[in-house]
């Protein structure tokens, strides 16, 4: 398996087998599909992922959320202060940490979801046409496979840096 662009032999590159190319344009795919079953209604997938996470998680920080999703933490600030001026979602300090704020699904926030939920089945369903049916199971196995490289990655990084100990100053 060829892991990287190939240059062609007029020097023009090859994406065609570049899996970081190829997965992205699977996204853009999902995105087109869902923008097509969803309209021009109130959620984008990304909101619908995070009301999706609220729906389960209730109450829970902005930094669990980016845990959950995998938004970068300033997109999903932003994300929150848009879905809070729609109605969407609620958010307030938690006790625990007055730093923080606990975000939780509205009532409005519910009904788009439940929207939102049949055209990202649909949207999804659609994404895997483009496969056989008997291989679908298997992709998606890898797809997880490969996400769960990448949380591992993450938790180790989060943890290196933990253990990395304070620099001191020697005064002479």
């Amino acid at each position: 398996m060829i892991a990287k662009a190939q240059r062609k032999s007029n020097g023009h590159l090859d994406f065609s087998e570049a899996p970081s190319h190829l997965m992205r344009r699977c996204q853009q795919f999902y995105g087109d599909l869902y923008a097509r079953e969803y309209g021009t209604r109130e959620l984008t997938k990304q909101q619908f992922t995070v009301l999706a996470a609220l729906e389960h998680h209730e109450g829970v920080s902005q930094t669990a959320l980016v845990e959950m999703t995998g938004i970068d933490r300033s997109t999903l600030a932003e994300m929150v202060r848009r879905m809070l001026d729609k109605g969407l979602v609620s958010r307030q300090r938690t006790e625990e940490d007055q730093r923080a704020n606990a975000v939780a699904i509205t009532a409005s926030g519910r009904k788009a979801l439940r929207g939102a939920r049949a055209a990202a089945d649909r949207a999804e369903k659609a994404l895997l046409e483009a496969l056989p049916a008997a291989e679908r199971p298997r992709f998606v196995k890898m797809l997880a496979a490969i996400a769960a490289a990448a949380e591992q990655r993450s938790v180790d990084a989060s943890a290196k840096l933990r253990r990395k100990p304070a620099v001191r100053k020697r005064l002479t």
